[in-house]
């Protein structure tokens, strides 16, 4: 690992107060756009449907697709991020999946529209670590909680913004054009992020050419690492085309073909890795160039996530709280929409005018209230993730009985808002308990956990259960499971003390 990665350090004074916010707005707005690219197909699922002549099934899985991609691109990338630039990792992730994005407008069938979201996850993937450790290293301390809700906000802001201006696009100019539209703005965004001050780390000058030559021995050594998915992956796509083409688009078998080889694949990688990890084999692996190396970084955050309590609370519950609001903002518009008798469009319009509301309010007030109850109880960015699940999963399942406009939108405003609480504190739990120089690796194992065991999951998952039982009735698996998510973090309430004294031990970051 090179010496600039490896130091936690104190942000540089060179970097003003007036500048770290500014990097935090651009960030902010960048994350808002991250899930605006994710969630605008959310509200194009009824179009797209007809058009395309899909199942709820195969929807579940347009919207499972970049899901899959980025969760597992998501720790490799957070590895890269601490090993070398983070701000070139920001830079081609926003490029990538805004291209993509567009690209989504222009397809002719389900196969390339699947292609086209699956590929928008590797973009995505690339933003969310080393996005959050470089505000981490902005805002060290007692206001990391807050800076985290305030770049967390992005996620309410641009899931409902997705929808509603999805909607707004679909109903004047079509789905297709909405694609093209939403991408453009990340273009811009990322030549302003390939521009921003690293606070702890020497600035450099970003060279698309020196950049991949440092990559390419710990790409060589993580390719290796991950060879069970990658041929899990060619052959489920080899089995899905040939399924296609045999059982044409009414079967659900290429899908299942695809997901069940890239999970078993996955799964091989993942049991050899633990294995490598219990024996210690970390120095001794032939797979890279040293305890330096990408695959040794990888395993080293595995094993600082086996051996830290809260983190393993904190991934079991993030991974159900994500199977619940993410399958909760993606399965919305068509519940609205089918349940209250609405168009696609005014449904996606209701959902995002109350959804941005309470979910700003909701994330910011969440991140604020973390940082209170933190100056008088090391456990209160826990409490306050579990009180907004435990409070508001039940409204949720209440607002899934209702048909009542007029008792619908007070509700929903009221469940969103609890609901949203959890973001900013829960990613701070996160860099509270773990060094600062593997910060943004375990922010990527942490985002590959949640996707691959929750909301991956949820999308086909409610799909299905609405094909066989009606939509009416599969939702309500979601804020339960929530619930459930709320309960598990509670645990994490006997262990961040202890967790956090450790890293302060170790010379990290102070426990903020």
């Amino acid at each position: 690992m090179n010496e600039a990665a490896s130091r936690p350090g104190k942000p540089s004074e060179a970097v003003s107060g007036a500048y770290r916010w500014y990097a935090l707005g651009l960030l902010s707005f960048i994350n808002l756009l991250n899930y605006l690219d994710r969630n605008v197909i959310f509200a194009l699922f009824e179009p797209i449907k007809r058009d395309l002549s899909l199942t709820d099934t195969q929807l579940g899985w347009l919207g499972s697709a970049y899901i899959l991609v980025f969760s597992v691109a998501a720790l490799p990338l957070g590895v890269i991020s601490d090993l070398r630039s983070r701000r070139a990792v920001i830079a081609a992730g926003v490029a990538v999946w805004s291209g993509f994005t567009m690209v989504g407008g222009l397809v002719r069938s389900y196969w390339q529209l699947f292609t086209c979201r699956a590929a928008v996850g590797i973009g995505e993937a690339a933003f969310g670590p080393a996005a959050a450790s470089l505000v981490a290293d902005y805002f060290p301390g007692k206001r990391r909680a807050a800076a985290m809700g305030i770049l967390s906000s992005g996620i309410a802001l641009g899931g409902v913004l997705g929808i509603g201006l999805g909607g707004i696009l679909e109903k004047h100019y079509g789905w297709r054009v909405a694609f093209l539209v939403v991408g453009v703005p990340g273009f811009i965004c990322a030549v302003l992020a390939a521009r921003l001050a690293d606070p702890t780390r020497a600035p450099s000058r970003l060279s698309v050419r020196a950049y991949l030559q440092t990559l390419e021995g710990g790409l060589t050594a993580l390719g290796r690492q991950f060879l069970g998915t990658l041929i899990g992956g060619a052959a489920g796509a080899l089995a899905a085309f040939a399924l296609d083409q045999t059982f044409a688009a009414d079967s659900k078998l290429d899908i299942a073909a695809l997901g069940a080889a890239v999970g078993l694949g996955l799964a091989v990688d993942i049991l050899r890795w633990v294995r490598l990890i219990r024996r210690g084999q970390i120095s001794r692996t032939p797979f890279g160039g040293g305890i330096g190396s990408t695959f040794d970084d990888v395993v080293s955050a595995g094993r600082r996530v086996l051996a830290t309590p809260t983190l393993v609370y904190v991934f079991v519950a993030g991974a159900m709280i994500s199977f619940g609001m993410n399958g909760i903002v993606g399965w919305g518009p068509t519940f609205i929409a089918r349940e209250l008798q609405l168009s696609a469009s005014d449904a996606a319009t209701l959902l995002a005018k109350w959804g941005l509301l309470a979910g700003t309010a909701g994330t910011i007030i969440g991140g604020a209230m973390a940082d209170w109850l933190r100056k008088y109880t090391e456990r209160g960015r826990v409490i306050t993730v579990s009180l907004g699940m435990l409070i508001g999963g039940p409204m949720a399942i209440w607002l899934l009985t209702v048909r009542e406009p007029s008792t619908f939108v007070p509700l929903f405003f009221s469940a969103f808002f609890l609901l949203s609480w959890y973001n900013g504190p829960l990613i701070a739990v996160i860099f509270d308990v773990v060094p600062a120089r593997v910060g943004a690796t375990v922010a990527g194992a942490y985002l590959l956990f949640i996707h691959l065991a929750g909301d991956a999951i949820a999308f086909p998952l409610v799909g299905a259960l609405s094909d066989r039982f009606g939509i009416d009735r599969a939702v309500f698996v979601l804020p339960s499971v929530a619930v459930a998510g709320g309960l598990v973090m509670l645990g994490a309430a006997r262990t961040v003390g202890r967790d956090m004294a450790r890293v302060v031990a170790e010379g990290g970051r102070s426990n903020g």
